[in-house]
């Protein structure tokens, strides 16, 4: 006949932090409800993600982990987003709307936003590759660098323009850097679906 499964997915073992097997009686783990109140569920499910588990290995459970991804994805990433609101705002000024554009996006000519843009694109077809050969543990350093690359490069070299002080044009440039800002934080927004359900 017929195989069963075509693909089978095994888990590692999740341990406490010293090593040894989880424990109710010697409460040696905190607990799931405090980690997920305190962090998030998608900050906890991406640490397991990135762990050896989903590689059927072990896993010696630390709370700092958690914590790791909300410092290096979920903050950076949420920050991305906060100055791109304020920027619009700003930029809206209470006499226009900001009406997102993938044909604005596809006209830049601004050499970091043609970067970000490739940037976002290797990401999700990175993302799509990984997925369909089932290497979870992937994604998540691949996410750590685009953040990096979104917020420590891209935001960074074009606050001013983003923020209208860039430019003989400075008007039309921020526009365009919020049309290309919109796009990326979109496009990531869509491809992390799957893995941050919640914050997504």
């Amino acid at each position: 006949g017929k195989p069963a499964m075509k693909n089978l997915i095994v888990n590692g073992l999740v341990l406490a932090a010293d090593g040894k097997k989880m424990s109710k009686r010697l409460k040696n783990y905190p607990d799931p409800t405090l980690v997920i109140n305190k962090y998030g569920a998608d900050a906890l499910r991406m640490y397991l993600i990135n762990s050896p588990v989903v590689r059927a290995e072990e896993l010696k459970f630390r709370e700092e982990g958690v914590l790791g991804v909300v410092k290096e994805v979920f903050l950076p990433w949420y920050n991305a987003f906060r100055f791109f609101l304020q920027n619009v705002e700003r930029w809206e000024g209470g006499t226009r709307k900001f009406s997102p554009s993938v044909d604005k996006v596809k006209t830049t000519t601004n050499p970091t936003d043609i970067w970000i843009s490739a940037a976002t694109q290797e990401l999700i077809k990175f993302v799509h590759d990984e997925m369909a050969a089932y290497r979870l543990y992937t994604v998540m350093p691949a996410l750590v660098k685009y953040v990096t690359q979104l917020t420590n490069w891209y935001v960074r070299l074009n606050r001013d323009r983003l923020k209208g002080l860039e430019g003989d044009d400075a008007d039309a440039e921020a526009e365009m850097g919020l049309q290309v800002l919109y796009d990326v934080l979109l496009d990531v927004t869509i491809i992390m679906g799957p893995f941050t359900p919640f914050i997504t």
